[in-house]
């Protein structure tokens, strides 16, 4: 039986003993107050107690008809978000029959080829009632613009959207490696996106500087906030330099953070972000809306640190993980399922997961409070300690030229491959002990059951995609190639014309390719 409001606050706040609890506590007069500059102890000053965070499931798998039932069925479960994975071939611009896709289609994602693809993957999913991240970056201004078409043959129009495109190609060519475009252009698509939002959809995430891909590839906690805020950096000066006004286009700047198991270390990192982000804005851009200064990030617990050993023990590190998030003051949370070390999630997998954050939510009592931690010694001097060794990196990022240069060189990847490489040894020689992989292992492993996608899924796709082509108005679609070729060589905002592509069928790989007659392709430096 459901409650009368599950997702309404609670008038009162008490323990189970009917000790009434405050909305958050200080330590002496002066301390920082929740929801003011600099925003250590959160960006509201109520923070959960007025709403929950946003509980989000990551998914994406084979067709887009197989993710929208996984979408529904997460919907009907609670969850207040979507967050979708693409496969690899999207991610790098390719269409389903190209011959680089092979393999590929629909495997660690959904297969987004053309408007077509994205009507399925929303059928009977309201636009104007759901908010929608994807986890995009090279070619995401192409997906928000089958976003806003599918948003419009629906009856929903562009000002009506909510959600975040991740847009961050910075990370890509630090820690990820799924570009299509050189660094200038790739600014250029992502300073258009922003642009067109602003204009057109205000109240989309245009950006989402993640840090989490940086922490996956091996960084530490410092360097995955040093590296994602510096990234973020960049990412506002371009938007400067391309005419945009600081207080038009930060608010609507988001982050994404990974969640490891340090619980301490996690809080604190959370809070020195947010502290180094408000300074920044305000000290260096001179930010004046309080929207401006406020760092708002989405958690994903660590995909990095799940076990194939023992993997029911993943249940807890992912819980330990979303508690350092919420501690932490998130504003949305997606939470691994136990399986991810060994395939896709399987539904049961993804629903404990989901739950896991419906009881840290209702039961714990860590909503009740603003920053339970603040006011710690201990957290409070992990705190200072971050934000002290983030700041020393990005100074030393300004100095080589800022997050560009420093890519460009290879000295901010060498950062990140240093540490995974002390990491692993630490692992190797016993140091550091993980339980079911070199402590307390198990001689017989029970075998759990993995979602794999239908093998004959690729051919389908590929058929479908030659019907569609056979299909769409040849002379419309192709004109409006033409146009897009024509705005790209120019200084033309290119949003309009990636629209008017889509809406004409035309296909992921064949608009990239347009692009990349223009643009050319990204060729990485070796890294030593």
């Amino acid at each position: 039986m459901k409650s009368k409001r599950i997702h309404e606050r609670k008038e009162r706040y008490a323990t189970s003993s009917a000790i009434d609890l405050h909305p958050h506590y200080s330590v002496s007069e002066g301390d920082e107050i929740p929801g003011e500059y600099p925003f250590t102890r959160g960006i509201h000053r109520k923070m959960y107690r007025s709403r929950l965070w946003t509980m989000r499931q990551y998914a994406g798998f084979g067709s887009a008809a197989e993710t929208n039932e996984r979408f529904r069925f997460l919907l009907e479960k609670g969850q207040s978000g979507l967050s979708v994975a693409f496969d690899l071939p999207t991610q790098i611009g390719y269409d389903a029959d190209h011959p680089l896709a092979e393999g590929e289609v629909g495997k660690v994602g959904v297969s987004i080829c053309s408007l077509q693809d994205m009507e399925a993957l929303f059928a009977g999913i309201p636009l104007n009632k759901v908010s929608t991240s994807m986890t995009i970056n090279a070619p995401a201004a192409i997906l928000l613009a089958m976003y806003i078409a599918c948003g419009k043959r629906q009856g929903v129009e562009e000002r009506e959207l909510r959600g975040t495109v991740q847009n961050d190609i910075l990370k890509e060519y630090i820690a990820r490696g799924t570009y299509i475009f050189p660094p200038e252009p790739s600014m250029r698509l992502i300073t258009d996106l922003m642009a067109h939002c602003q204009r057109h959809i205000p109240h989309w995430n245009t950006l989402s500087v993640s840090g989490y891909h940086i922490r996956e590839a091996g960084s530490s906690a410092v360097q995955e906030v040093a590296f994602t805020l510096a990234n973020a950096i960049a990412y506002v000066q371009a938007a400067l330099a391309a005419g945009l006004k600081i207080d038009d286009f930060a608010p609507q700047i988001s982050f994404f953070f990974n969640a490891h198991n340090h619980l301490w270390e996690e809080v604190a990192k959370f809070r020195a972000a947010r502290r180094i982000w408000a300074k920044t804005m305000k000290e260096r851009f001179a930010a004046k809306e309080p929207r401006s200064l406020m760092l708002r990030f989405h958690t994903q617990t660590g995909g990095s640190t799940l076990t194939a050993q023992q993997p029911e023990n993943n249940v807890v590190r992912v819980t330990l993980q979303a508690l350092a998030a919420i501690l932490g003051g998130t504003q949305s949370l997606h939470t691994n399922s136990m399986d991810e070390a060994l395939g896709l999630p399987t539904v049961k997998a993804a629903q404990i997961a989901l739950r896991t954050q419906q009881i840290l939510a209702h039961e714990s009592g860590v909503a009740d409070i603003v920053d339970p931690l603040g006011g710690s010694p201990l957290i409070e001097t992990l705190t200072d300690q971050m934000e002290r060794l983030a700041q020393e990196y990005i100074r030393q990022i300004d100095e080589l030229g800022g997050s560009l240069s420093a890519i460009e060189s290879g000295w901010l990847q060498n950062e990140i491959l240093n540490h995974a490489y002390r990491t692993q040894r630490s692992v190797e020689s016993g140091e550091t002990l993980i339980v079911g992989v070199n402590a307390y292992q198990q001689e017989a492993e029970e075998v759990i059951p993995t979602l794999r996608s239908d093998p004959e899924f690729e051919q389908h796709q590929r058929s479908a995609l030659a019907q569609l082509r056979a299909q769409r108005d040849t002379e419309k679609a192709s004109a409006t190639q033409d146009r897009l070729l024509k705005a790209a060589k120019s200084n033309e905002n290119l949003m309009p014309f990636l629209i008017d592509c889509v809406e004409h069928y035309v296909t992921i790989g064949e608009i990239c390719q347009t692009l990349r007659n223009v643009f050319g392709e990204f060729q990485a430096h070796e890294i030593h």
